[in-house]
């Protein structure tokens, strides 16, 4: 294993060259100027080893392990297979609190309460979290704190209390964020464009009020949750810091030994069934920005191919990098339609993806952005970027690689993450490879094969009274409420322009 040391020599390095160039050996003269002085400057070649996590394993847990003893901390960090995609909808509103209720609703022998004084004491940082298909948490603590640091979090996890007030709490903020969404433009368009295409599945649910009933939320649901995901079969350890591994091994132990096992209760992940048809949907909403979302479904995985490699660097080029994008340039610069312009291209280790264009723009604009959006699309199927586009691109990837090894923390976080994804352990080196093999030729194959933008779901939000144009110019057109009831389909029958005599914002 390379010694931790390597990240500490890089960070050394860097300060020296950064000293070296602003304290001057002696006054600069105009024979003798400060850019001549940096010219002369030599300095010994800067080697970088990639550090990788020692693996071990504890009563069947993988345990990503890495010693540092640069500061006196340790953190341990747990990840867990299962989350709101492994359940019916039923039990969207259990599986989505499970997590933060984790945190704030107390333990078998704690109330929430006591909770947090033991956590006040013990000065701990702590982390519990969920995506679609899994939760995680992490606690850190003082190397010598760390065994009461991991039986307080190990409690807290394994033996959740699920307070009546705690969860009362959960369910009136989480009844309040479903309020203010339709206040939120941009939160409502994404999760209304997730819902189009997505339909009925666990990325397109909305969280409503009909899913926040207090029976949603009842002690048995919670527990059945629980029982399904938090639990040893499903979890992947990690730990880093001033901790020795046969002073943490027995401490895991102790803790796994206690745990009981998953109850069975997760689902099949389902595979999502996304939208194909092409189509143009309006919200209206009276603001003084639009919102502007157009995408279409991507074959495209996560994986070691050259396609693969490929899409990233393209689309860094077309929007994904910043002001520096083709997007933001046409969008931003030249026409003056945005402050700022984003593409998607979003690649699934197992399912298909999205790959399209945003912005948010004034409503007398709408439709020029939208036609720019996909104006900028096509440009990238007509034509090979250009060679300096795509060595920027490569040099952005190349020059950040030192970054993914900033802490411990990050490198086994990043393990766990591959073993869940069922990657292999050089990823980021095979990854390195590929982006720096990629040529305008294979952007150009790979925006061919997998983008069209006549096959395009759009989604316009906004004061379609200001728009300009017709939303019909770009496709079929069909009228959404904002918040529509639950069980209210998004794929009602068109009901052609919002400029038609039909009142908008209704379905």
């Amino acid at each position: 294993m390379t010694p931790p040391g390597d990240w500490r020599r890089v960070r050394r390095a860097i300060v020296a060259l950064t000293l070296a160039l602003v304290v001057a050996p002696r006054p600069a003269t105009s024979q003798d100027s400060v850019r001549d002085r940096i010219a002369r400057m030599t300095f010994p070649e800067l080697r970088f080893t990639p550090v990788h996590p020692r693996t071990e394993e504890v009563r069947g847990v993988t345990v990503y392990f890495i010693h540092d003893d640069q500061l006196p901390l340790a953190t341990v960090h747990a990840t867990f297979r299962g989350g709101v995609r492994r359940f019916g909808r039923d039990y969207f509103a259990a599986a989505s609190a499970v997590p933060s209720l984790l945190r704030t609703a107390g333990t078998r022998s704690l109330p929430p309460d006591s909770v947090d004084a033991r956590i006040e004491t013990l000065a701990l940082a702590m982390s519990f979290g969920q995506g679609g298909g899994g939760a995680s948490s992490w606690v850190n603590s003082l190397s010598g704190q760390l065994d009461e640091a991991v039986r307080l979090w190990s409690e807290m996890l394994r033996e959740p209390r699920f307070d009546s007030a705690q969860v009362e709490l959960w369910r009136g903020a989480e009844m309040e964020r479903v309020r203010r969404r339709r206040d939120d433009p941009a939160s409502l368009a994404f999760s209304r464009f997730n819902r189009i295409m997505y339909g009925d599945h666990p990325v397109g649910w909305e969280m409503s009020p009909a899913d926040l009933e207090s029976g949603d939320l009842a002690e048995e649901r919670l527990r059945f949750v629980h029982r399904a995901v938090i639990c040893p079969e499903n979890m992947v350890l990690g730990v880093a810091g001033d901790v020795e591994w046969n002073r943490v091994s027995p401490l895991l132990d102790e803790m796994l030994a206690a745990w009981p096992s998953c109850s069975g209760n997760l689902q099949d992940d389902p595979v999502p069934e996304i939208r194909t048809e092409a189509g143009v949907f309006v919200i209206h909403k009276e603001i003084e920005q639009s919102v502007v979302v157009l995408a279409h479904s991507s074959r495209l995985r996560q994986g070691d191919t050259p396609g693969y490699f490929a899409s990233r660097i393209g689309n860094s080029i077309l929007g994904a990098s910043g002001l520096s994008s083709r997007l933001a340039i046409e969008v931003r610069t030249r026409e003056g339609l945005a402050y700022g312009a984003s593409s998607l291209w979003t690649t699934s280790r197992r399912n298909d993806g999205l790959v399209g264009a945003l912005t948010r723009t004034r409503p007398e604009t709408t439709m020029a952005a939208a036609r720019l959006l996909l104006g900028a699309l096509d440009s990238m199927r007509t034509a090979p970027p250009s060679q300096p586009e795509v060595t920027h691109a490569i040099d952005e990837v190349v020059n950040g690689f030192v970054f993914n090894f900033r802490t411990p923390f990050q490198v086994i976080a990043r393990g766990m993450a591959y073993q869940s994804l069922d990657l292999p352990a050089d990823w980021l080196e095979r990854y390195m490879d590929g982006i720096q093999a990629v040529t305008p030729r294979t952007v150009l194959e790979v925006f061919r094969s997998e983008v069209d933008p006549a096959r395009m779901t759009i989604l316009l939000v906004g004061d379609t009274t200001r728009f300009d144009g017709s939303p019909s110019e770009l496709g079929r057109v069909t009228v959404l409420d904002a918040d529509p009831p639950p069980g209210v389909s998004d794929s009602s029958p068109p009901r052609g322009s919002p400029r038609s005599p039909h009142s908008p914002g209704t379905s």
